[in-house]
């Protein structure tokens, strides 16, 4: 073996071991949010020592090495900073005063900050609990059998939605997550306002605990607006001046509007089901000047980041453990909408993540 290949080879083997290990850094993300280190941080109006960290963190100070590797981890990954480099010397309690490393917050971990909006620390907690992280235990023999529709269902022997029926208090998280990502899109949803312009009504279909109809009404105050979702969701929830609540099965019956809305519901559906969820939307909206609105994933690997790309992919590979649904490219989308009888669309990039596609009778 030539040293060339011999150093391809170690390369190769440090590639194969980050992504071995790469649920530590999530975890590790998970455990920051639960003891409370961002808002720790953040309600120490400086950048905070590692003895004041373990202090404030009510951690018994033999334990001050291991909050030590844990942060180090977080700052490598970028959800932390250092004011100076962390050394060995810190970690074993060799600390100069003058010179020592203090913790602060990097623009990551500010969105995980629970009495600023948006916090995403719910979708944190959400995301990575053992209900959804479990059944990657098991997708080897899910992709072999034939028992479930979906690893959750081969793991939990229901489907994601009857499991969150049968747990309250994943359901209300799971809600919460939802909400808090919704929190994102009011940064940019001023700069909809032609999408919006001119409406009188619109139903958000699957909207959840109208987080982001509220964002919407709140905006567009001329909009009145109509949350649909499962009864269990929007039981209890009170109606304003221009928001209301209704129970129903979106593949059953729409009510009817001048433009639709779907957050973050086609994803997790087949393509027969999004089929069938947008011919019903075709029949609720009026086919002069209605519309819906699609606020989703859309796959470009010619034109995103490799990051951006990446985290698609992710999703996509998440919905496929979870739901029947899957994270699309534009070509996946036409078929959907031409398919269901719409005749054009618009896709603007303009969520991050997301996108908002405008799509036209």
């Amino acid at each position: 073996m030539d040293l060339l290949e011999g150093s391809e080879l170690f390369q190769a083997q440090s590639h194969l071991y980050k992504h071995v290990f790469n649920y530590i850094n999530s975890m590790s993300l998970k455990c920051a949010v639960e003891l409370g280190i961002p808002d720790i941080i953040h309600n120490h109006g400086r950048p905070i020592t590692l003895p004041d960290l373990v202090t404030a963190l009510e951690i018994h100070p033999s334990k001050t090495g291991f909050v030590y590797r844990l942060m180090s981890l977080l700052v490598h990954s970028g959800f932390f900073a250092a004011t100076l480099p962390l050394d060995t010397n810190q970690e074993k309690g060799d600390h100069n005063k003058e010179e020592e490393a203090a913790y602060d917050l990097t623009p990551s971990s500010r969105l995980l900050l629970k009495d600023k909006l948006p916090c995403l620390s719910p979708f944190v907690l959400a995301l990575l609990d053992p209900c959804l992280t479990t059944p990657w235990q098991f997708m080897g023999n899910w992709f072999k059998g034939d028992r479930g529709t979906t690893p959750f269902e081969s793991t939990h022997g229901m489907q994601f939605w009857e499991y969150a029926d049968h747990n309250p208090a994943y359901s209300s998280l799971f809600n919460e997550a939802m909400a808090c990502d919704s929190e994102m899109l009011k940064l940019v949803i001023k700069d909809c306002r032609p999408v919006f312009q001119g409406l009188g009504s619109l139903v958000d279909v699957g909207g959840g605990t109208g987080k982001f109809a509220r964002i919407i009404t709140e905006t567009f105050p001329q909009l009145k607006c109509t949350v649909l979702d499962r009864p269990h969701v929007v039981a209890n929830l009170p109606d304003t001046q221009n928001l209301k609540f209704i129970a129903g099965d979106m593949f059953q019956s729409i009510p009817s509007a001048d433009a639709l809305l779907l957050k973050l519901t086609l994803h997790s559906c087949s393509d027969e089901e999004c089929l069938k969820i947008l011919k019903k939307c075709r029949e609720a909206i009026p086919s002069d000047g209605g519309k819906v609105i699609v606020i989703d994933i859309v796959i470009n690997k010619n034109e995103d980041e490799h990051q951006v790309t990446e985290t698609k992919l992710l999703g996509d590979v998440m919905m496929m453990s979870v739901a029947t649904g899957r994270e699309r490219s534009q070509r996946d989308w036409e078929k959907l909408f031409l398919g269901s009888g719409f005749s054009r669309y618009n896709i603007s990039p303009i969520f991050g993540l997301k996108s908002l596609i405008e799509v036209f009778p």
